[in-house]
């Protein structure tokens, strides 16, 4: 199984009249946050293939629609109840769960450390406490399935792996925690943009192999195996 994994920089190989042809064999998109969520269209819209996301601490128009805010009151409606030109057709990962129709499972967070109290930013502890809340249904997958979780997508990296030292782009330590924990196959993030090609795209920590999907990625997923 192919996946196409984006974040964070609109690729122009990706958002060309050429992919359709380029990424025709694709069979899922991820897609790590900090995105105008017309890219996100385009791709559903270009590739016809089921794609998920979450969002990032920029490009956050929409957020209102699948988050409470205090500026958002009247603007907001669960996704359930969401019209498709607020979904764009895709699925929103955000703290959730999913099953894919290609037998994926999948779990999601958005959002960034918090650096200057701005919208969709979080401390470690209220992160730590919204991944708490997906404990159920991991445990349920893993009595179904056999196993906890493939792929967790999110927008920042873990504590001390991909990240960097200014309070805006730390990752999360209880990301470590819950790796360590729940075991996927596959930590899928964005936010740290990569200008040089000695930067680190893809890491291990324990059974997890993390990858940078900035710009685009793409992660060949052996089904075989999961």
């Amino acid at each position: 199984m192919k996946i196409l994994c984006v974040s964070d920089q609109i690729d122009p190989l990706v958002y060309s009249n050429s992919a359709k042809e380029h990424f025709k064999d694709i069979d899922i998109v991820l897609c790590a946050g900090d995105l105008p969520m017309e890219y996100v269209d385009f791709i559903v819209s270009t590739l016809n293939k089921p794609t998920y996301f979450i969002f990032g601490n920029h490009n956050l128009k929409e957020f209102g629609y699948y988050h409470r805010t205090s500026s958002s009151q009247d603007a907001y409606r669960p996704l359930e109840s969401s019209t498709l030109a607020y979904a764009h057709g895709a699925h929103y990962l955000g703290f959730k769960t999913a099953r894919t129709e290609n037998n994926l499972l999948l779990a999601g967070a958005s959002g960034s450390i918090r650096y200057n109290n701005g919208m969709n930013q979080y401390t470690d502890r209220e992160m730590f406490l919204k991944l708490i809340m997906m404990i159920p249904s991991l445990l349920l997958n893993k009595l179904k399935y056999g196993r906890y979780l493939d792929i967790f997508l999110t927008h920042t990296p873990p504590l001390d792996i991909h990240d960097k030292k200014d309070p805006c782009h730390r990752g999360f330590k209880c990301y470590r925690w819950f790796i360590e924990k729940f075991k996927p196959k596959y930590m899928i993030h964005g936010h740290i943009h990569l200008y040089d090609i000695q930067d680190t795209r893809v890491s291990q920590f324990f059974d997890t192999t993390i990858i940078n999907a900035f710009s685009h990625y793409i992660l060949e997923f052996d089904t075989k195996k999961s």
